[in-house]
């Protein structure tokens, strides 16, 4: 059973969180503020701290170092009212678990307080190569965890762009970086996926750059990428090759962006979103 400290909460959140199944076996406790917290953190181990609501990244930063110096291995969730990219680069330099904006998801604040407070060895899942608000180059390693800890990053670095696009952006995203996680590193934590995320004016650019040696798309007949016309002939291969079912998660990246671009090898890719 993991500890759960929640500083200052809003209500209906809190009320949330201690209702979602995702958090069953786990407890919650509340601090009034930040003095209160690190007086609880100084008397009783907690797993995950998550941050007050109302208050921005910057006042929450010195809170973060607080807590670490108080209990090193800690997790924070960083909740704010709202988040532009030098707050998102400020989070992520700061190395918080995940951050969130308000309008708050209960569902999608409870997966990620869950899938911290049974984190093991994440801290060197991302690092921050350089950034500035539409420049960001990260290097991330092959786990799902650091995979789903970055799309939660980007998604906050790119509130500034109109919630359906984004989102549909960043579902393309995830498959293509799952993809470079499986077939280029194979889910080896040792391995690292490098990404660069550019924010124009009329676009959304990412590249990613698996450690793999790539693969010959013509010779892939059980990807859907390659036979998006016969769907169900790429399911029987599949099947009868003893491929586990999908294959399609490039085929809906390419049909959610505007291009999507291999480098000879195939271990490199940019997807381009164009903001009409």
């Amino acid at each position: 059973m993991a500890r759960i400290l929640m500083v200052a909460p809003d209500e209906a959140l809190l009320k949330a969180l201690r209702l979602s199944p995702l958090l069953e076996g786990h407890s919650v406790d509340i601090a009034r503020g930040e003095a209160d917290a690190l007086r609880r953190l100084r008397g009783r181990a907690y797993d995950v701290v998550v941050t007050p609501p109302e208050t921005e990244v910057e006042q929450d930063t010195p809170l973060v170092d607080e807590v670490r110096a108080v209990r090193p291995g800690v997790r924070v969730v960083l909740l704010a009212p709202h988040t532009t990219p030098e707050q998102v680069i400020l989070a992520l330099r700061k190395r918080v678990f995940a951050c969130f904006s308000a309008p708050f998801d209960a569902s999608e604040i409870a997966d990620m307080v869950a899938r911290a407070a049974e984190a093991q060895e994440w801290k060197e899942g991302i690092e921050v190569l350089a950034a500035t608000p539409d420049w960001i180059h990260v290097r991330v390693n092959c786990r799902l965890l650091s995979a789903e800890r970055l799309i939660n990053f980007f998604t906050e670095l790119r509130s500034d762009v109109p919630e359906t696009p984004r989102d549909d952006f960043m579902v393309a995203f995830r498959e293509v970086l799952m993809n470079a996680m499986e077939h280029g590193g194979g889910f080896d934590p040792d391995q690292v996926v490098e990404v660069t995320a550019v924010r124009t004016a009329r676009t959304m650019v990412f590249h990613l750059r698996d450690p793999g040696p790539g693969f010959d798309s013509a010779s892939l007949a059980h990807a859907a990428l390659t036979r998006p016309d016969d769907l169900l002939a790429v399911s029987k291969l599949r099947e009868e090759s003893g491929l586990r079912p999908g294959g399609f998660g490039l085929l809906l990246a390419r049909q959610t962006v505007d291009e999507m671009i291999y480098n000879e090898r195939h271990n490199e890719v940019i997807l381009i979103k164009h903001l009409r």
